[in-house]
């Protein structure tokens, strides 16, 4: 594969083009796919509300995130210090398009992560993401034995190299700094300490030096870097809430103000940008959060990690985070990181990505059936389930092949019904006698 490196201002990002009044391919095609017209996609990536995930270096299937468009959902993925097994990571990688997947996250940090993130990214038609501290800190610790001895040239090195390999968003920890650990020092730390990975190395290698964080203190470098290849800058959440004691606590909205204003500035580059949030969050914060980076941030697209909703649902967290999924979904929340039954637990395999996925996709729908009043589906489905139509029920919904498998292996004696109740079936006994209802179109 032939990759290029653009020089700066050879070719206009998205951005930069919708704010000279140009309609890209990119933005046609994701009208297409969002039945929007491109003037409104061209609108919403000038003022800053919406973004297109997709590097210059790598084809990926256009997805659009932002204002006015159906929430999306991402997966992550990646190896771990304990298991490394590159063959597992590309079978979730393809699990999770398949599932329903709108973008991927590669997140490994261990073994060779220069060629699992290629293989990740041969091996999906998804934009994909990553977290470049990850991959910084694990060269640092292999390196100099100590990841507190990381190099700045090391971390932008780093940067470069994963936008050139085609990387399509990146979630970069820029809103740690003193203000925000000054922060977390003055409310006693947290209940539920620090849960970014990122997030605390970096704040660990800010006190050991004694010094500013880089990603912060030389911001337009970052951005510099990403604009080259229109790779989306997610703005990392590197002091999210990891106990639902601690949402909305002073450093958690401390770095999301300075994400905000990063968010700003960023655009103002020419660079698309993308706030992050919140971890976890007890149901009544939830609309305060999302609503709170809105306000401030001028709507820029916000990429919701779970959040969730308790703290003691290990083995079912994808559920706690679909429930809080849905809510941030509904006040305005535009991509949900799903997480699934192994979180807080052991490392996804391929059966945790597919139920991650599809709690999460569930939940991106009940947002925007309020956000969007995207309920038509759900109208669809009411109707042929009151006529007992099964094929078209099992196209309409979500999981076909799930719904499918359930009903068949208990299958029912009257073909029309189910096993729930057989020649109970309470819609099937009452419809005879609103059959004139039906024929006159009331309802139907």
């Amino acid at each position: 594969i032939h990759f290029y490196i653009r020089e700066e201002n050879l070719m206009p990002t998205q951005i930069e083009s919708a704010r000279k009044d140009i309609i890209t391919k990119e933005i046609k095609g994701v009208a297409v796919s969002e039945v929007k017209s491109p003037e409104y996609i061209k609108d919403m990536i000038a003022c800053g509300q919406m973004v297109i995930p997709n590097n210059i270096n790598r084809k990926a299937r256009l997805v659009g995130i932002g204002k006015g468009l159906r929430t999306k959902v991402n997966a992550s993925i990646g190896t771990s210090s304990d298991i490394v097994d590159v063959k597992a990571e590309v079978e979730k990688a393809i699990a999770a398009e398949k599932a329903g997947a709108d973008t991927l996250m590669e997140l490994s940090v261990g073994g060779d992560l220069d060629a699992i993130r290629k293989e990740v990214l041969a091996a999906t038609n998804l934009s994909v993401g990553s977290v470049p501290l990850y991959q910084a800190f694990a060269e640092a610790i292999k390196k100099y034995h100590d990841p507190n001895k990381l190099t700045e040239e090391l971390l932008f090195d780093v940067l470069e190299r994963q936008c050139a390999d085609g990387i399509s968003f990146m979630a970069v920890h820029c809103g740690i700094n003193r203000l925000t650990i000054e922060r977390l020092k003055k409310q006693g730390y947290r209940y539920g300490g620090l849960v970014s990975r990122g997030g605390s190395y970096m704040v660990g290698w800010m006190l050991k030096n004694n010094r500013e964080n880089p990603l912060y203190e030389k911001f337009d470098r970052v951005v510099s870097i990403l604009k080259k290849y229109d790779c989306v800058l997610s703005l990392g959440n590197g002091l999210r809430a990891g106990a639902v004691h601690d949402s909305l606590d002073r450093a958690q909205v401390q770095e999301l103000l300075i994400n905000c204003e990063l968010a700003e500035a960023g655009q103002n580059m020419g660079c698309q940008m993308m706030c992050e949030g919140p971890g976890h969050l007890p149901l009544d914060d939830i609309e305060a959060n999302v609503k709170l980076q809105k306000r401030m941030s001028n709507d820029a697209p916000f990429y919701v990690l779970g959040p969730l909703t308790t703290d003691i649902a290990a083995g079912y967290d994808h559920i706690s985070a679909a429930i809080g999924a849905a809510s941030a979904a509904r006040y305005g929340a535009d991509l949900i990181c799903y997480v699934t039954p192994a979180e807080h637990l052991a490392l996804p395999n391929k059966e945790d990505v597919i139920e991650g996925v599809h709690a999460a996709r569930i939940a991106a729908h009940v947002g925007d059936m309020v956000k969007l009043g995207a309920k038509d589906r759900d109208m669809n489905m009411a109707k042929a389930r009151r006529d007992l139509r099964w094929e078209d029920q099992y196209k309409l919904g979500f999981f076909s092949e799930k719904a499918r498998e359930i009903r068949n292996s208990r299958y029912p004696e009257e073909a029309d019904t189910c096993t729930m109740c057989g020649s109970f079936c309470a819609l099937d006994n009452v419809n005879q006698y609103f059959e004139k209802d039906l024929k006159k179109g009331n309802k139907a």
